[in-house]
């Protein structure tokens, strides 16, 4: 058996009234329905350019703290030794204060005012975290602290050891700053 398709009047309703009310409260619906989207729009409209505005005081700021982190690196680099060297100052005072007297003096107060003049200079650069490193005769030899430049046989030290210290090393902050240059004892070839 087949079904006839449905018409109007057969008993669907349509949701339709006589007078057309239906529509109107449609019509009504979706202009009430594109107001509030419309409020809403505006609201989000509000919200990004608030957004927006942020983003670009934000870039704003983040462009000044940069420029000056760059102004106070170069400073820095420019002027962050000037405490080493107003401690420095004067020690050279001091040398040319005994330069100046040294003929006047005896040969023992200038060698003393430079010990001193030396002691100073060497306070002055701990105080920057450089010590000099403890090198002496018969200290074994350490490459990772001593660059050796000679070798010499010795009989009174014990190979691979420190025989003289040509110039002290240093350490800045317990890491190496120069490297002692020192001269290492051998053994003597036995003469046969």
């Amino acid at each position: 058996m087949k079904k006839n398709p449905a018409h109007a009047g057969d008993g669907e309703h349509t949701g339709a009234t006589p007078d057309g009310s239906a529509a109107a409260g449609e019509a009504t619906g979706a202009e009430e329905r594109v107001r509030e989207l419309e409020a809403a729009l505006a609201v989000k409209e509000a919200e990004a350019a608030a957004n927006w505005d942020r983003f670009v005081r934000e870039r704003a700021d983040l462009e000044n703290y940069r420029k000056r982190v760059q102004k106070e690196k170069d400073e820095l680099l420019k002027y962050g030794n000037e405490s080493l060297i107003m401690e420095i100052l004067p020690i050279i005072d001091n040398m040319e204060r005994a330069l100046a007297h040294s003929g006047e003096e005896s040969q023992a107060a200038v060698i003393e005012g430079v010990r001193l003049t030396h002691g100073l200079l060497l306070a002055a650069l701990k105080k920057f975290g450089v010590v000099p490193l403890e090198v002496a005769p018969g200290t074994p030899f350490d490459p990772t602290f001593h660059h050796a430049v000679h070798q010499v046989e010795s009989a009174e030290l014990p190979p691979n050891t420190i025989a003289e210290v040509l110039q002290g090393g240093y350490l800045l902050n317990d890491r190496l700053l120069r490297a002692a240059l020192v001269v290492v004892a051998v053994a003597p070839k036995n003469a046969g």
